[in-house]
């Protein structure tokens, strides 16, 4: 894949700015949080919700960060898309809690069913050389 396109190398490290980003925040919420999400995460049956919560925490961030810079790419994304979509079903089960908590867990699952999507994307164009990136990778 070719940035030939005036401003698609631009465009692309912006969407790597906001997609990396946002997760980052996400993952860095994760610690600063841990307090409350590590009840919500023993409550949804996780046998060691603490690590869960520090270890979902870790990869958010890491991968994150990868994405923004252009460094292993191919590892970031699919550790981003396995982890959003894993956490999709097992954290946020709209169908199976109290009605006054399915829109909200619809709305965090669609959440991550979308940043999964992205991730996908980005994996999608791992291989090739991405403009403003560290450009260090497996592939």
């Amino acid at each position: 894949m070719a940035f030939e396109t005036a401003g698609s190398a631009e465009l692309f490290l912006l969407g790597r700015l906001l997609f990396g980003g946002v997760l980052a925040f996400t993952g860095l919420n994760h610690f600063l949080n841990a307090d409350g999400m590590i009840p919500y995460a023993e409550a949804k049956g996780l046998p060691a919700p603490a690590a869960a919560v520090y270890g979902s925490g870790g990869l958010l961030v890491f991968s994150g960060l990868l994405v923004i810079l252009g460094a292993y790419p191919v590892v970031a994304a699919g550790a981003l898309a396995v982890f959003l979509v894993a956490s999709a079903v097992t954290m946020h089960d709209f169908w199976a809690v109290p009605e006054d908590q399915q829109q909200d867990e619809m709305t965090q699952f669609l959440k991550n069913v979308a940043l999964a999507g992205g991730a996908l994307v980005v994996l999608t164009v791992a291989g090739t050389s991405w403009p403003y990136s560290v450009g260090i990778g497996l592939f």
